[in-house]
């Protein structure tokens, strides 16, 4: 931390007993050392609390990246069976459609023949007497 050598701690050491006194000295060394330990303790703590904001940073960045991606999954999936559902239903309706005609068919088959009838007399009549007398 500090680039302090033996010759500047001995020195530290002659200039604090001549301020301080040889009685005094021990108990300020105390002081001294507790409140150094004090300062450590609170750079350390605020480093790790540091460190972890910064890696709590990451991982909300991370979790955000994921829940967009997982989302864009969700809607992508949601739209492609929407358009399968919406496909199966035209072709249920087709279905519905051809079994309902089918249904009236054979539920009401004079119907048919009128319609075939009605086909008939709708025609010019001298096709009416080409039918006629042609031989079947």
């Amino acid at each position: 931390m500090f680039d302090i050598g033996f010759a500047e701690l001995l020195l530290i050491g002659v200039v604090g007993l001549l301020v301080v006194g040889p009685e005094q000295l021990p108990g300020a060394v105390r002081t001294t050392l507790a409140w150094v330990n004090r300062f450590r303790r609170s750079f350390d703590q605020i480093r790790t609390e540091v460190r972890r904001e910064l890696h709590n940073d990451e991982v909300m960045q991370k979790l955000k990246a994921e829940s967009r991606e997982f989302e864009k999954q969700v809607k992508e999936t949601t739209s492609s069976l929407e358009r399968e559902v919406h496909g199966l239903g035209n072709e249920v309706n087709s279905v519905n459609e051809v079994l309902e005609s089918t249904a009236r068919s054979v539920a009401d088959p004079d119907t048919e023949a009128d319609r075939s009838a009605q086909a008939h007399e709708t025609q010019p009549p001298a096709e009416q007497d080409k039918k006629r007398s042609s031989p079947t």
